[in-house]
């Protein structure tokens, strides 16, 4: 049995190499590989004397022999085959152990050129790997470090690869070189040649996502469906989560659970988030996990039954008892105390996933953001850039005679964040860190304003001197004198109407204040 190994990574290949040594598999191998192996005292034969051509322009050409590739490719059920391999002195290659050059570490760099991009090309690797994948039922073929050990495992106990090992390691394979292929159209197709500058958006999009499991059904019952993440997901995202007890995720609850995550992480101190069909029905801070839900869910007891819940700070025992009034779908943290699963496992249906905030700490705009968004047409795609900016003090314009207080402002700047989570037309009324009414997704912004008083009387929440956020400008003032009539005493939009003129002088009249923002957030 020979295996041949050409790897650029070469974590872990000495003792892989080592183990197949031991158990009397003769080793070939390229350049540094073999030279690495070499030095820890094992017997190899270089590629270059396998075929009796020598490694060429600066090791471009070192393994596209037939040599090689007839090793690889002949089939061992067929005589033809054989006897081809016998007549021209070739030997059956059983195993390949390749991984390829960085491309995709290597282009991720800001300091990388099109010269490091081609230069990291990998011809030879990936024609081996289709080769033996090809071959998938006479060779085994490895392209991951992680597979080396139950590869091993597997020789030990069999003295051979399994078909069905083989076919899944081809799949992994063709897998492989898939998402290498697509990572260089990517790099090439966003490039502007004459000035060295990518876009975001490449001239063809290879989307490159990897299935984590079959859900029962879709949105309906009727409708199948699968959860996929990205090959590369931004830290602290929900496909990094880790499910610690409950039922199996439906596809609305994933839906509904990324929508509760990506709101609460933006908050960098301890925030809870209730989201009730995409939208959250209820929002607040707090001093830990605890005051902050009590305050969410006093928003909209209602639509928080059956709801998905988040917290971007530990959830103790006490938060955990207090979660017991509400029907809970899913309940999201970056962490739990032993306490606190101990009392949710007596809720065995609830799914408790556990997500790490992104690197950098509470503030998850730092890092882990999501770059691109995509959205799926008939036959085609929508993308953009993700919609992650962050508004602070400075970029608020107060255009009013009255000024907010400073409390006013912070509370502002805490509406603007969740008004960004809200379907369009969003109105989003609040009042000491917690949503007091939401209005989500009407056709009419007055009749989002209409329904977020509603739901606030439903709550018996006061909305009187709260603070309202518009995701978009309000394009006459009655939607202004709606809010105001309903209590706000503070108003911030992002300004751009051809009548701002007139709604800022409405809320003059009204002796409200209001700030533009320069910056709409719709999101549908």
């Amino acid at each position: 049995m020979k295996a041949l190994i050409s790897v650029s990574d070469k974590t872990g290949i000495v003792e892989f190499a080592q183990s197949l040594h031991q158990l009397g598999i003769e080793l070939i191998s390229t350049g540094g590989t073999a030279q690495l192996l070499h030095a820890q005292g094992l017997p190899v034969q270089e590629v270059a004397d396998l075929t009796g051509f020598p490694e060429m322009l600066d090791g471009r050409v070192k393994t596209l022999h037939p040599m090689v590739h007839g090793g690889l490719l002949a089939r061992r059920d067929m005589a033809l085959h054989m006897q081809a391999l016998q007549d021209h002195g070739i030997h059956a290659i059983d195993l390949l152990v390749v991984n390829l050059y960085p491309f995709e570490a290597t282009v991720a760099s800001p300091e990388c050129t099109l010269d490091d991009a081609i230069e990291n090309i990998d011809i030879g690797g990936p024609a081996m790997v289709r080769s033996a994948a090809k071959n998938w039922k006479h060779v085994a073929v490895i392209t991951d470090v992680t597979q080396y050990n139950w590869v091993i495992s597997e020789l030990e106990q069999h003295h051979a690869i399994s078909e069905l090992s083989r076919f899944q390691l081809a799949v992994s394979a063709f897998n492989r070189i898939s998402h290498y292929d697509g990572a260089i159209s990517d790099y090439l197709s966003s490039l502007d040649l004459s000035t060295q500058q990518r876009s975001v958006f490449p001239g063809q999009a290879n989307g490159r996502f990897i299935k984590l499991q079959d859900l029962r059904y879709g949105e309906n019952p009727h409708q199948l469906a699968a959860f996929y993440r990205d090959a590369h997901p931004a830290p602290g995202s929900l496909v990094t989560a880790k499910q610690l007890q409950g039922k199996e995720l439906s596809y609305n609850n994933i839906a509904d659970a990324d929508a509760a995550w990506e709101c609460v992480k933006s908050f960098d101190t301890p925030a809870c988030v209730i989201v009730k069909h995409a939208n959250p029905c209820g929002v607040a801070l707090g001093e830990d996990a605890l005051k902050a839900y009590l305050k969410a869910y006093q928003t909209d007891p209602t639509s928080a039954f059956g709801g998905i819940i988040a917290f971007n700070c530990p959830v103790d025992v006490a938060t955990a008892q207090a979660l017991g009034q509400q029907f809970v779908e899913v309940l999201m943290a970056p962490s739990f105390t032993g306490e606190a699963l101990q009392l949710l496992q007596t809720k065995a249906n609830v799914r408790v996933l556990q997500i790490a905030l992104p690197p950098g700490g509470d503030d998850a705009w730092s890092q882990g953001l999501n770059t691109v968004d995509v959205k799926r047409i008939g036959s085609g795609l929508l993308m953009q850039t993700a919609d992650n900016h962050q508004l602070t003090l400075q970029d608020m314009q107060v255009v009013t005679k009255l000024q907010p207080s400073a409390a006013q402002l912070q509370d502002m700047l805490f509406a603007w964040k969740v008004a960004k989570y809200v379907k369009s037309n969003a109105i989003v009324f609040v009042g000491d860190g917690m949503t007091l009414g939401v209005g989500a997704g009407q056709m009419s912004r007055l009749d989002s304003a209409r329904m977020a008083g509603i739901k606030a009387g439903h709550a018996k929440l006061s909305l009187k001197d709260s603070v309202v956020a518009s995701d978009a400008f309000f394009p006459f003032r009655d939607g202004l004198d709606v809010v105001v009539d309903e209590g706000a005493r503070c108003v911030i939009q992002p300004g751009g109407s051809m009548r701002d003129a007139e709604v800022i002088a409405a809320a003059d009249e009204r002796g409200v204040s209001m700030v533009f923002t320069g910056v709409r957030h719709f999101r549908h």
